[in-house]
């Protein structure tokens, strides 16, 4: 997953004017919009990956998701927060106004770290440890 965030990331920061289409914007503005496109899609990328550490070792991370009410509460206040920063809060967060389309491309980004999380957990992993079983080599 941080391979994942981290090349998206970077993507968007050395990218981002070009595939966001801001090269007509002025250099200020453009610069802007990719940073706070890069905030807002690690803090989405960290919200639902939130769903995936809930349940590591299963593939449905929703299972009992609404008996949960702590979980949901820290999500939606999370959202919540992130909304206002981006819309409201701008001249303290040094974050501009995003829009639709800007918002549904920082959702894609975060989202696509489900169906991630489904392909890792599809990965075997031995049941002791490389470093542990040594150990147990060397002891004898």
């Amino acid at each position: 997953m941080a391979v994942y965030q981290v090349s998206v990331l970077l993507v968007l920061k050395f990218q981002g004017r070009s595939l966001l289409n801001l090269e007509h914007d002025t250099n200020k503005h453009s610069g802007q919009v990719v940073h706070t496109m890069i905030f807002n899609s690690f803090i989405l990328c960290q919200i639902f990956d939130a769903f995936n550490a809930r349940k590591p070792d299963e593939f449905n991370v929703f299972r009992g998701i609404t008996k949960n009410h702590c979980f949901m509460g820290i999500v939606g206040v999370t959202v919540l927060l992130q909304v206002v920063i981006i819309n409201f809060l701008g001249k303290y967060a040094s974050t501009v106004r995003l829009n639709w389309s800007q918002w549904l491309i920082s959702v894609v980004i975060g989202f696509i770290s489900w169906p991630l999380a489904v392909l890792g957990k599809l990965i075997p992993v031995p049941k002791t440890h490389f470093w542990v079983a040594r150990v147990e080599d060397l002891e004898q």
